[in-house]
Protein backbone atom coordinates (compact mmCIF):
# COMPACT_ATOMS: atom_id res chain seq x y z
CA UNK A 1 0.00 0.00 0.00
CA UNK A 2 1.58 3.28 -1.13
CA UNK A 3 2.16 6.16 1.29
CA UNK A 4 -0.21 8.43 -0.67
CA UNK A 5 -2.89 5.75 -0.65
CA UNK A 6 -2.37 5.19 3.08
CA UNK A 7 -2.70 8.91 3.79
CA UNK A 8 -6.00 9.09 1.90
CA UNK A 9 -7.28 6.19 3.95
CA UNK A 10 -6.03 7.55 7.27
CA UNK A 11 -8.12 10.69 6.81
CA UNK A 12 -11.35 8.75 6.38
CA UNK A 13 -13.91 6.94 8.49
CA UNK A 14 -13.82 3.40 7.14
CA UNK A 15 -17.24 1.69 7.17
CA UNK A 16 -17.46 -1.36 9.43
CA UNK A 17 -19.62 -3.36 7.03
CA UNK A 18 -19.67 -3.11 3.23
CA UNK A 19 -22.17 -5.01 1.07
CA UNK A 20 -21.56 -5.42 -2.67
CA UNK A 21 -23.75 -6.45 -5.60
CA UNK A 22 -21.27 -8.07 -7.99
CA UNK A 23 -22.69 -6.96 -11.33
CA UNK A 24 -21.39 -6.79 -14.88
CA UNK A 25 -19.39 -10.01 -15.27
CA UNK A 26 -21.24 -11.13 -18.39
CA UNK A 27 -21.25 -7.71 -20.08
CA UNK A 28 -17.56 -7.27 -19.29
CA UNK A 29 -16.81 -10.60 -20.97
CA UNK A 30 -18.94 -9.84 -24.06
CA UNK A 31 -17.16 -6.50 -24.49
CA UNK A 32 -13.92 -8.49 -24.75
CA UNK A 33 -15.38 -10.99 -27.21
CA UNK A 34 -15.43 -13.71 -24.56
CA UNK A 35 -18.29 -15.95 -23.29
CA UNK A 36 -20.24 -14.84 -20.22
CA UNK A 37 -18.80 -17.68 -18.16
CA UNK A 38 -15.33 -16.20 -18.63
CA UNK A 39 -16.59 -13.03 -16.97
CA UNK A 40 -17.99 -14.98 -14.02
CA UNK A 41 -14.65 -16.75 -13.57
CA UNK A 42 -12.71 -13.47 -13.58
CA UNK A 43 -15.27 -11.92 -11.25
CA UNK A 44 -14.75 -14.81 -8.83
CA UNK A 45 -11.00 -14.14 -8.78
CA UNK A 46 -11.67 -10.47 -8.06
CA UNK A 47 -13.68 -11.38 -4.98
CA UNK A 48 -10.51 -12.81 -3.43
CA UNK A 49 -8.54 -9.65 -4.22
CA UNK A 50 -11.17 -7.31 -2.80
CA UNK A 51 -11.50 -9.40 0.37
CA UNK A 52 -7.81 -8.90 1.05
CA UNK A 53 -7.93 -5.17 0.25
CA UNK A 54 -11.06 -4.63 2.36
CA UNK A 55 -9.37 -6.14 5.40
CA UNK A 56 -6.22 -4.06 4.87
CA UNK A 57 -8.42 -0.94 4.75
CA UNK A 58 -9.99 -1.77 8.09
CA UNK A 59 -13.35 -3.12 6.90
CA UNK A 60 -14.52 -5.81 9.32
CA UNK A 61 -17.50 -7.25 7.44
CA UNK A 62 -17.89 -7.79 3.70
CA UNK A 63 -21.04 -9.30 2.19
CA UNK A 64 -21.27 -10.10 -1.52
CA UNK A 65 -24.26 -11.08 -3.67
CA UNK A 66 -23.00 -14.16 -5.53
CA UNK A 67 -26.16 -15.96 -6.70
CA UNK A 68 -29.73 -14.77 -6.26
CA UNK A 69 -32.98 -16.72 -6.10
CA UNK A 70 -33.80 -15.13 -9.48
CA UNK A 71 -30.58 -16.35 -11.08
CA UNK A 72 -32.14 -19.81 -11.53
CA UNK A 73 -34.11 -18.24 -14.41
CA UNK A 74 -30.95 -17.76 -16.46
CA UNK A 75 -30.16 -20.21 -19.31
CA UNK A 76 -29.41 -23.70 -17.99
CA UNK A 77 -25.88 -23.78 -19.38
CA UNK A 78 -25.05 -20.54 -17.57
CA UNK A 79 -26.56 -21.79 -14.30
CA UNK A 80 -24.62 -25.05 -14.62
CA UNK A 81 -21.42 -23.10 -15.23
CA UNK A 82 -22.10 -20.91 -12.20
CA UNK A 83 -22.66 -23.98 -10.02
CA UNK A 84 -19.38 -25.49 -11.30
CA UNK A 85 -17.63 -22.21 -10.53
CA UNK A 86 -19.19 -22.23 -7.07
CA UNK A 87 -17.86 -25.72 -6.39
CA UNK A 88 -14.35 -24.64 -7.30
CA UNK A 89 -14.67 -21.39 -5.38
CA UNK A 90 -15.55 -23.21 -2.17
CA UNK A 91 -12.16 -24.97 -2.40
CA UNK A 92 -10.32 -21.75 -3.19
CA UNK A 93 -12.13 -19.87 -0.45
CA UNK A 94 -11.08 -22.46 2.13
CA UNK A 95 -7.42 -21.87 1.24
CA UNK A 96 -7.87 -18.09 1.16
CA UNK A 97 -9.65 -18.10 4.51
CA UNK A 98 -6.84 -20.11 6.11
CA UNK A 99 -4.23 -17.78 4.61
CA UNK A 100 -5.98 -14.58 5.72
CA UNK A 101 -7.63 -15.78 8.95
CA UNK A 102 -11.02 -15.04 7.34
CA UNK A 103 -14.35 -16.15 8.81
CA UNK A 104 -16.78 -17.24 6.09
CA UNK A 105 -20.54 -17.52 6.33
CA UNK A 106 -23.09 -18.27 3.60
CA UNK A 107 -26.48 -16.58 3.71
CA UNK A 108 -29.48 -17.69 1.69
CA UNK A 109 -31.46 -20.91 1.30
CA UNK A 110 -28.84 -23.53 0.47
CA UNK A 111 -31.40 -26.36 0.46
CA UNK A 112 -31.87 -26.01 -3.31
CA UNK A 113 -28.15 -26.48 -4.00
CA UNK A 114 -26.69 -29.87 -4.85
CA UNK A 115 -25.63 -31.98 -1.88
CA UNK A 116 -21.91 -31.72 -2.61
CA UNK A 117 -22.08 -27.91 -2.67
CA UNK A 118 -24.05 -27.84 0.59
CA UNK A 119 -21.44 -30.11 2.16
CA UNK A 120 -18.60 -27.84 1.05
CA UNK A 121 -20.40 -24.79 2.41
CA UNK A 122 -20.85 -26.41 5.83
CA UNK A 123 -17.23 -27.55 5.86
CA UNK A 124 -16.07 -24.03 4.98
CA UNK A 125 -18.16 -22.43 7.71
CA UNK A 126 -17.03 -24.97 10.29
CA UNK A 127 -13.35 -24.65 9.37
CA UNK A 128 -13.36 -20.85 9.59
CA UNK A 129 -15.74 -20.17 12.47
CA UNK A 130 -12.96 -19.34 14.94
CA UNK A 131 -10.96 -17.15 12.56
CA UNK A 132 -10.44 -13.56 13.65
CA UNK A 133 -9.90 -11.69 10.39
CA UNK A 134 -12.44 -10.40 7.89
CA UNK A 135 -16.03 -11.60 8.38
CA UNK A 136 -16.95 -12.60 4.84
CA UNK A 137 -20.58 -13.34 3.99
CA UNK A 138 -21.51 -14.88 0.63
CA UNK A 139 -25.15 -14.64 -0.47
CA UNK A 140 -25.95 -17.82 -2.41
CA UNK A 141 -29.49 -18.65 -3.56
CA UNK A 142 -30.36 -15.52 -1.64
CA UNK A 143 -33.32 -13.21 -2.07
CA UNK A 144 -34.36 -10.75 0.61
CA UNK A 145 -38.08 -11.43 0.22
CA UNK A 146 -37.38 -15.16 0.52
CA UNK A 147 -35.25 -14.51 3.62
CA UNK A 148 -38.04 -12.47 5.25
CA UNK A 149 -40.67 -15.10 4.42
CA UNK A 150 -38.49 -17.86 5.87
CA UNK A 151 -38.02 -15.78 9.02
CA UNK A 152 -41.78 -15.21 9.33
CA UNK A 153 -42.47 -18.94 9.00
CA UNK A 154 -39.97 -19.77 11.74
CA UNK A 155 -41.44 -17.10 14.01
CA UNK A 156 -44.93 -18.48 13.37
CA UNK A 157 -43.76 -22.00 14.23
CA UNK A 158 -42.19 -20.76 17.47
CA UNK A 159 -45.36 -18.87 18.37
CA UNK A 160 -47.43 -22.01 17.85
CA UNK A 161 -44.94 -23.97 19.95
CA UNK A 162 -45.21 -21.39 22.71
CA UNK A 163 -41.56 -20.36 22.52
CA UNK A 164 -42.39 -16.69 21.97
CA UNK A 165 -45.48 -14.54 22.36
CA UNK A 166 -46.72 -12.45 19.45
CA UNK A 167 -46.79 -9.29 21.56
CA UNK A 168 -43.10 -9.77 22.34
CA UNK A 169 -42.03 -9.66 18.68
CA UNK A 170 -39.99 -6.55 17.97
CA UNK A 171 -37.18 -5.62 15.56
CA UNK A 172 -34.53 -7.30 17.69
CA UNK A 173 -36.41 -10.59 17.84
CA UNK A 174 -37.26 -10.47 14.13
CA UNK A 175 -33.63 -9.86 13.18
CA UNK A 176 -32.64 -12.94 15.16
CA UNK A 177 -34.55 -15.06 12.59
CA UNK A 178 -32.84 -13.48 9.56
CA UNK A 179 -29.87 -15.08 7.79
CA UNK A 180 -27.74 -12.15 8.92
CA UNK A 181 -28.40 -12.54 12.65
CA UNK A 182 -25.40 -11.45 14.75
CA UNK A 183 -24.01 -9.43 11.82
CA UNK A 184 -24.24 -5.61 11.94
CA UNK A 185 -26.24 -3.93 9.17
CA UNK A 186 -24.16 -2.63 6.26
CA UNK A 187 -22.90 0.95 6.45
CA UNK A 188 -22.21 1.08 2.72
CA UNK A 189 -23.74 -0.81 -0.22
CA UNK A 190 -21.89 -0.81 -3.54
CA UNK A 191 -23.35 -1.92 -6.87
CA UNK A 192 -21.07 -2.19 -9.88
CA UNK A 193 -21.73 -1.93 -13.63
CA UNK A 194 -24.19 0.97 -13.69
CA UNK A 195 -27.46 -0.59 -12.55
CA UNK A 196 -29.45 1.52 -10.06
CA UNK A 197 -31.54 -1.01 -8.17
CA UNK A 198 -31.25 -3.32 -5.16
CA UNK A 199 -32.40 -6.51 -6.92
CA UNK A 200 -33.94 -8.06 -3.81
CA UNK A 201 -30.73 -7.70 -1.79
CA UNK A 202 -30.73 -7.21 2.00
CA UNK A 203 -33.91 -5.11 1.95
CA UNK A 204 -34.35 -5.17 5.73
CA UNK A 205 -30.67 -4.68 6.49
CA UNK A 206 -30.15 -1.75 4.08
CA UNK A 207 -32.78 0.48 5.71
CA UNK A 208 -30.20 3.09 6.82
CA UNK A 209 -27.30 2.18 4.54
CA UNK A 210 -25.51 4.59 2.20
CA UNK A 211 -25.68 3.52 -1.46
CA UNK A 212 -22.88 3.87 -4.00
CA UNK A 213 -23.38 3.03 -7.68
CA UNK A 214 -20.55 2.85 -10.20
CA UNK A 215 -20.38 2.11 -13.94
CA UNK A 216 -17.25 -0.01 -13.40
CA UNK A 217 -18.01 -3.72 -14.04
CA UNK A 218 -17.12 -6.07 -11.21
CA UNK A 219 -14.02 -7.70 -12.82
CA UNK A 220 -12.50 -4.20 -13.16
CA UNK A 221 -13.41 -3.11 -9.62
CA UNK A 222 -10.07 -2.50 -7.88
CA UNK A 223 -8.90 -1.32 -4.48
CA UNK A 224 -8.83 2.20 -5.96
CA UNK A 225 -12.52 1.90 -6.87
CA UNK A 226 -13.27 0.64 -3.36
CA UNK A 227 -11.42 3.63 -1.95
CA UNK A 228 -13.49 5.97 -4.15
CA UNK A 229 -16.66 4.43 -2.71
CA UNK A 230 -15.38 4.94 0.84
CA UNK A 231 -14.48 8.55 0.02
CA UNK A 232 -18.03 9.12 -1.23
CA UNK A 233 -19.34 7.46 1.93
CA UNK A 234 -17.32 9.95 3.95
CA UNK A 235 -18.87 12.83 2.01
CA UNK A 236 -22.32 11.84 3.29
CA UNK A 237 -23.81 13.13 6.53
CA UNK A 238 -24.74 9.93 8.35
CA UNK A 239 -26.74 11.82 10.96
CA UNK A 240 -29.15 13.44 8.54
CA UNK A 241 -28.85 11.13 5.56
CA UNK A 242 -27.68 13.88 3.22
CA UNK A 243 -24.44 15.14 1.74
CA UNK A 244 -22.24 17.07 4.13
CA UNK A 245 -22.20 20.82 3.60
CA UNK A 246 -18.91 22.27 2.51
CA UNK A 247 -17.11 24.18 5.24
CA UNK A 248 -17.63 27.88 4.92
CA UNK A 249 -14.65 30.19 5.10
CA UNK A 250 -14.84 32.39 8.16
Amino acid sequence: MSLRYRRRLDNMNVPQHVAIILDGNGRWARAKGMPRNYGHAQGSKNVERICEEAWRMGIKYLTVYAFSTENWNRPKDEVDALMSLLRNYMKTCLKTAAKNDMKVRVIGDISRLDEDIRKRILELEEATKENGGLNFQIAINYGSRDEILRAVRRIADDCIAGKIKTEAIDEEIFEHYLDTHDIPDPDLMIRTSGELRLSNYLLWQLAYTEFYFTDVPWPDFTKEELLKAIEQYNARDRRYGGVKEEKQNV
